[in-house]
């Protein structure tokens, strides 16, 4: 029973972490432009080093990038 529920976890953590990869490359190479201004014109290195990143936070990424957000939200925190 247990075994069976920790393969299915793995499994669904391949797939996160493929479709992540996936939408990671394509992210890096065209979509970070579309979200943030400060990366137009980046280097490779820049791009390599969001890599990771990307691949964790595709949903968010993903969200930002299909609702067309421009520039990256202000930050709301008493900080501020």
């Amino acid at each position: 029973m247990f075994e069976a529920i920790a393969i299915l976890f793995v499994h669904a953590l391949y797939a996160y972490t493929a479709l992540g990869v996936a939408f990671a490359l394509t992210f890096v190479t065209v979509g970070v432009k579309q979200i943030d201004s400060q990366a137009i014109g980046s280097s490779v290195g820049f791009r390599l080093l969001i890599l990771p990143g990307s691949v964790a936070f595709w949903p968010l990424l993903l969200r930002r990038w299909m609702a067309g957000s421009e520039e990256p939200p202000e930050e709301r925190n008493p900080h501020r």
